[in-house]
């Protein structure tokens, strides 16, 4: 019996319960938004009263009285109420710290963020169309066993690894002071947008753009495209139809890069002093303003939700009907060359060599006398403002920065991983969760229980399986409509069967390399809330915060910056050469070890009429049950 289904290939029959797990995990969020001020470890009033009066002592009755005035004994469920009715009358409250109203402060906010956001998704998108152009062009163009390789992986690398902060720092130096071309701060005008958008859109269109380039080989290795330019089609319009099939899969990570830029730009506002919605939910986390932060928060909430909707639309209507019909083809693993691990162990040698000679130097010692010195003999790296030793504080950073990015970056994996495998319950989650990116998150938190060098570990592993999850789910879903596992369904392959031999092969290879591609992203995630002063405390060492503190002598001494910024280059040049690597070796691509005897054996098995247990021929792709 057939059933209908939406464009998203989602059955009528199914959309009931999904919009019921999506309403309750909303209302949830909003519920727990609401209860900020009974789930605060901290005494609002005690907030309150030192934003009144700042000499005031905080005895007993004086907090007892506050209290009393904000109701904030009244229990939790009549808080949440008075909360939510005062949203429905448009009435968000005042701010415990200047007394105005929230809703047009945080509304001021939030355009600004928008205007930031688009500026900064123009730039994202070019730079990812820039990343992409060269395999999207080889691909068209190749004859057919041709190899559509990929752009140039270091300076895409190296791009998505540099902090946002840094390159905002490095634009407001040279570009805003220096050269004068640019305005270096304020929100007065589009003038303005420029560098900030600069800064946000490099690093996100990197990322986009490795994404776009691991899949579009994928997609010209389909059997539509031998037969399209046996008709003749011209390569343009080979390109456009490959682009369409590689974007499917990554329209709901675009998804996530839009709420991720109107709430993580946080550190790029502080630095170019822009009233955004980042900025002012920092502030209001940092100084227990409860109001303004439950707003703010909720704004992002709002805007993933709409952000989800028009993903879902736009998924709809690249590949619906083949989603409703069952009639994609496989997501085939690309021909490739062997194994190249050159690259890849050149860095991860290199980044070796480099925390081996910082690890017996002192990363706390002083020396005065030595501040902002050049590199020398003595200090490859020079030294800070206070005189240490840059390579030694590097060195010591990458044990807590680099071990705390792996072991969140595994963890993320595992979790991602298992909840894209039921995409119908991982799908709502993720974009519900996607509301509050790293920073925000970890800005709940210390508005919840206050700081702690815990704190940004527990914040990105909060948020950080969201993106892989999304990739899983969406690649789960379109390998399920593929024609090979209709016709393994119709042959008698369980479920069971079908997850081993079929699902997990198509889905776990890309989405490990994307998780190798987030490692970098995750320990910049770490570092920017070291910047902004949200965990590790001086003198540690970990990075973000080595950034933070020599940021300000970035024209002075540009060593004392560049060097954290050029390790975390080199960490992501290292994870995307890997991932580049391991597509290459992925069993099954026509390069990898054992294909060509693979494709000899499935060859003699069809002239027989068989088909040889765990083979079938290459040239198809098919997975058929045994």
């Amino acid at each position: 019996m057939s059933t209908t289904r939406n464009p998203g290939g989602i059955p009528a029959r199914r959309r009931g319960p999904a919009l019921l797990w999506r309403g309750a995990l909303l209302a949830a969020l909003v519920c727990a938004i609401g209860l900020l001020p009974w789930l605060s470890r901290t005494d609002p009033a005690l907030t309150v009263l030192k934003a009144r009066a700042l000499e005031r002592t905080a005895d007993p009755e004086t907090l007892r009285a506050v209290r009393d005035e904000l109701g904030l004994d009244d229990g939790p469920l009549v808080l949440l109420g008075r909360w939510l009715g005062g949203l429905a009358r448009g009435d968000a409250g005042r701010s415990w710290v200047s007394g105005t109203e929230v809703a047009p402060v945080v509304g001021h906010a939030l355009g600004v963020s928008l205007l930031l956001m688009a500026g900064a998704l123009v730039v994202a998108l070019a730079t990812a169309a820039a990343i992409c152009g060269r395999p999207l062009w080889r691909g068209a163009r190749l004859r057919p066993g041709g190899r559509a390789g990929g752009g140039g992986r270091g300076g895409s690398a190296a791009l998505a690894a540099l902090p946002e902060f840094l390159i905002a720092s490095l634009l407001v130096a040279v570009v805003g002071v220096r050269l004068g071309w640019l305005p270096a701060s304020g929100w007065y005008g589009p003038a303005w947008m420029v560098l900030p958008s600069l800064a946000l859109g490099l690093p996100a269109g990197a990322v986009l753009g490795r994404l776009l380039a691991d899949a579009l080989p994928g997609a010209f290795a389909e059997q539509w495209v031998p037969a399209a330019r046996g008709r003749g089609l011209p390569p343009g319009t080979l390109a456009r139809h490959a682009l369409r099939r590689a974007v499917a899969g990554l329209l709901p990570n675009l998804g996530l890069f839009v709420v991720g830029l109107t709430g993580g730009a946080v550190a790029v506002e502080q630095i170019f002093d822009i009233p955004g919605l980042g900025r002012l939910t920092l502030r209001a986390a940092l100084a227990q303003d409860l109001p303004v932060l439950q707003l703010g928060v909720l704004a992002l909430v709002a805007l993933a939700a709409l952000a989800a909707a028009l993903v879902r639309l736009g998924v709809g209507a690249l590949i619906g009907p083949a989603l409703r019909d069952g009639a994609l083809q496989a997501a085939h693993r690309p021909g490739g060359t062997r194994r190249r691990w050159g690259a890849p162990l050149g860095y991860g040698l290199v980044l070796a060599a480099v925390v081996a000679l910082g690890l017996p130097r002192d990363p706390l010692a002083l020396d005065t006398g030595l501040r902002l010195t050049a590199p020398s003999w003595a200090h490859p790296l020079g030294t800070d403002a206070l005189g240490r030793d840059v390579l030694a504080r590097v060195a010591h950073g990458a044990l807590t920065t680099l071990g705390t990015a792996v072991a969140v970056s595994a963890a993320a994996l595992l979790v991602g991983l298992l909840l894209g495998l039921v995409p119908r319950l991982s799908g709502p989650l993720a974009e519900t969760v996607n509301a509050v990116p790293a920073v925000p998150a970890a800005l709940l938190i210390t508005g919840v229980v206050g700081g702690g060098p815990w704190t940004p570990a527990v914040a990105v592993a909060a948020v950080a399986w969201t993106p892989l999850a999304t990739h899983a789910g969406s690649l789960l879903l379109q390998e399920r409509a593929a024609l090979h596992v209709t016709a393994s369904r119709a042959l008698g392959a369980g479920r069971g069967h079908l997850l081993r031999r079929v699902l997990l092969p198509a889905v776990l290879p890309p989405v490990l390399r994307h998780a190798l591609l987030r490692l970098p992203g995750i320990a910049l995630s770490l570092a920017a809330l070291g910047f902004l002063g949200i965990g590790a405390q001086p003198p540690s060492p970990e990075w973000g915060l080595v950034l933070s503190e020599n940021q300000p002598y970035v024209e002075r001494a540009p060593w004392a910056v560049l060097a954290p910024a050029a390790v975390l280059a080199l960490l992501g040049a290292l994870a995307v050469t890997a991932a580049g690597a391991a597509r290459r070796g992925e069993p099954g691509a026509a390069g990898a070890p054992g294909a060509r005897w693979r494709r000899r054996r499935a060859v003699r098995a069809a002239a027989a009429g068989t088909a040889p247990s765990g083979t079938a021929p290459d040239t198809a792709r098919e997975r058929m049950p045994q």
